[in-house]
Order: structure tokens, then C-alpha cells, then sequence
């Protein structure tokens, strides 16, 4: 078991994109990113690499609003597919993004005949005042590694999130050193079956540090109380049914950067 991350993976709090909460803010400044999980042609992968770096460097230049980033999966139920990334954005900034100019066309050609699947779509909102991501500066090298872990929000238990979040917020940002975790809402609804209601990220600048130590449970008696935790633990039985890990690493060639 990953040292680190056992206190932290059993207590993620996190709330289901297709209920109010989130989505009731009123934030023009919003951080969202669009997500498309692919399932490359592992026969074509050298051809694939090219171009979808090609059409990252000339579309989705770094810096841009409309900038892509590309992970691999290394663990779970997607192991081997391919994650590409757009934002962070807003909706308003799909209104612009790259369509014409052979936008279109090169990822239709280019990409797509050597992709056998085209996965989930899916569009994730950063909860900006329970996120820790502030050390995080838009170079993805130096935290390459991405530890997810999704949530399934059981039915009914939508009103029992605030709470939660804000106690796990309280406790990771009360932890010694440099912690970055981000926590996201799916905005589009997605049903008991699928699932995919919130994710939570924790971001690791190497492997090595998975073994380290972490003291989750000490910072959240100390900022909730020496007797919050068992309440703690049982709401988190009450309001998730199901939740599931895996594991992204940046790819800086096939991301254009």
C-alpha cells in the first residue's frame, strides 16, 4: 500500500457534477479542462506520436488558451489508453477554439486513423478554494506523475458533501511541506452506471514519492477536532458507493511541449 496516500485515499471528499453546489458559483474565472480519454493503435504508435505532437505544436501551442497536454495511463481500468487534455479554459472559450485552418482536417487524418477508439468526453471544473494547487506553476514536468482517484456519489447523499469537502480542504492544506491536489467536478451528467462524478488529483514529482509518509489524520484532528474523525469516516461510507484509482504520466513529446 502506498504510504503516502493511505490516510488521504480512504477520506477524498468530493461532490457530483450534476448536482447544484459547483455548479451554482457564479465564477467567470473558472478553470476547466476538456478530456478525451483515446485507445491508441498500438501497431501505429510511432505514427500516432508524430502526428498528434505535430498537431499539438501547431493548434494547441503551449501558453494558449486552447493549450493540450497528453498522458499515458499506467494503472487501472484504462491502462495503456491515452489522455488528451485542453484548458485550463472556460465554455465560453470552446466558442474560439481551433476549427478552421485545417484544424479540423489534420486530427481527422492525421490523428484519428490511428486511433482505434475515441473514449469519454468529458468536461472538469477545478473547486478552486478546496483545491492545493497554488506550487503548481503550468510546467508539468516538474510534477509529472498524476494520482487520480474517482468518485461515485451514492443517491441522495448530494447534501452531505459541504461539509466533508470542507473538512478534508481544511486538514490537507493544514499538512507539513508541499502537498498539491486538485479536486474536479464533471459538469455533464453522468448517470449511476458510468459514474464518473468527481476526481480527485494528487500530483507527485516521482515514484519515490509514493513511499513517503504522510500525515493526513494528524493535520485533520488538529484543524477539525480530536473527535471528528470517526463521524468523518462514516460520512464518507454514507455518501460514496463506489470509487476507483489510476494513475497518469505527463508525456512532454507527444503533449508538444
Amino acid at each position: 500500500m502506498i504510504k503516502k496516500m493511505k490516510c488521504l485515499l480512504l477520506t477524498v471528499l468530493l461532490f457530483m457534477g450534476t448536482t447544484t453546489i459547483i455548479n451554482a458559483q457564479d465564477d467567470s474565472s473558472y478553470e476547466m479542462w476538456e478530456s478525451i480519454m483515446l485507445t491508441p493503435d498500438n501497431t501505429k504508435l510511432k505514427v500516432l506520436s508524430e502526428n498528434m505532437r505535430a498537431h499539438n505544436l501547431k493548434y494547441h501551442a503551449k501558453g494558449s488558451k486552447h493549450e493540450a497536454v497528453v498522458y499515458n495511463i499506467t494503472s487501472g481500468p484504462h491502462s495503456g489508453k491515452i489522455v488528451w487534455e485542453m484548458g485550463p479554459m472556460t465554455f465560453s472559450d470552446l466558442d474560439s477554439r481551433p476549427a478552421e485552418g485545417g484544424h479540423d482536417e489534420d486530427w481527422r487524418d492525421n490523428v484519428m486513423p490511428y486511433v482505434k477508439k475515441l473514449g469519454s468526453v468529458e468536461y472538469w471544473k477545478q473547486m478552486e478554494d478546496l483545491s492545493n494547487v497554488g506550487m503548481l506553476d503550468d510546467d508539468n514536468s516538474k510534477y509529472p506523475i498524476l494520482y487520480l482517484r474517482y468518485f461515485e456519489v451514492a443517491k441522495n447523499h448530494g447534501y452531505t458533501i459541504p461539509h466533508l469537502l470542507k473538512q478534508m480542504s481544511d486538514a490537507v492544506k493544514a499538512m507539513e511541506g508541499e502537498n498539491p491536489w486538485g479536486i474536479y467536478d464533471n459538469q455533464l451528467r453522468q448517470g449511476y452506471d458510468i459514474g464518473r462524478h468527481i476526481s480527485w488529483v494528487s500530483f507527485f514529482k516521482n515514484w519515490t514519492d509514493f513511499d513517503k509518509d504522510g500525515d493526513f489524520k494528524e493535520a485533520f484532528l488538529k484543524v477539525n477536532g480530536e473527535n471528528s474523525w470517526d463521524a468523518y469516516i462514516r460520512g464518507l461510507d454514507d455518501t460514496f458507493s463506489n470509487s476507483w484509482d489510476e494513475i497518469w504520466v505527463y508525456s512532454k513529446e507527444l503533449s508538444g511541449h
